[in-house]
């Protein structure tokens, strides 16, 4: 997956990273092109082997066992190419954004689809005004930048629901976080929207700048 730097997100992300009185907020939009790199193309290959092995094991059991012919995927069946495709871009999206850890393991059960596109914006402005940060959405033109990255009519978006040993989001002082995929397949193309919510009192992280923090209720429009 190669990183896209798309300047206009700047300011956003800038304004994404905040506190309260209450809690600290860690969020960021990063855009990943689908073309595989090398190390992607290495990650392919294997996953697709495990994949594809699981799947000849499956065909050699009875119908009513629970294996990965069977899953029932938010990407599809599973034993089509297209469904691994996804779940792969999902999956090298996440790494490429932490860069820490490896989600080469993740199942499919561990993302859902969601039902609209205009249901996830709802959701992620409601979130922004109830932080007091509406101006992110209407004075910075949230959704009018994204839409121009991402074409969001063309769109399938996608969550992630990590359990505890693929959230790296569970952290000390962790309260909520979210991780939508803005897919775009004819663009080949991915925006990742992801936000966490820390105590004011939990420990302050690598990727979170003193001086992000500093004078941010003055800040408030």
């Amino acid at each position: 997956m190669k990183f896209l730097d798309i300047s206009p997100l700047d300011s956003i992300n800038t304004s994404l990273v905040f506190e309260n009185p209450e809690c600290r907020v860690i969020g960021r939009i990063e855009t990943y092109s689908c073309k595989l790199a090398g190390v992607d193309k290495k990650l392919y290959k294997n996953l697709e082997g495990r994949w594809n092995s699981e799947i000849t094991q499956s065909q050699s059991v009875s119908p009513d066992q629970h294996n990965f012919h069977n899953i029932i995927s938010p990407f599809g069946p599973m034993d089509q190419p297209s469904s691994r495709r996804t779940l792969f871009n999902l999956i090298a999206t996440l790494n490429a954004s932490y860069p820490d850890y490896d989600f080469s393991d993740v199942k499919p059960d561990q993302f859902t689809k969601q039902p609209s596109v205009p249901m996830v914006c709802n959701y992620i402005n409601n979130t922004l005004f109830n932080l007091s940060r509406a101006y992110i959405v209407n004075d910075l033109n949230l959704w009018q930048i994204v839409d121009d990255i991402i074409e969001l009519d063309e769109c399938n978006v996608y969550s992630f629901n990590p359990d505890a040993d693929s959230d790296p989001n569970a952290e000390d002082g962790a309260i909520w976080s979210f991780n939508f995929f803005f897919y775009n397949k004819k663009l080949k193309r991915i925006l990742f929207f992801t936000v966490r919510c820390l105590s004011i009192n939990a420990p302050l992280q690598e990727d979170e700048p003193l001086d992000s923090f500093s004078g941010s209720e003055s800040d408030i429009k």
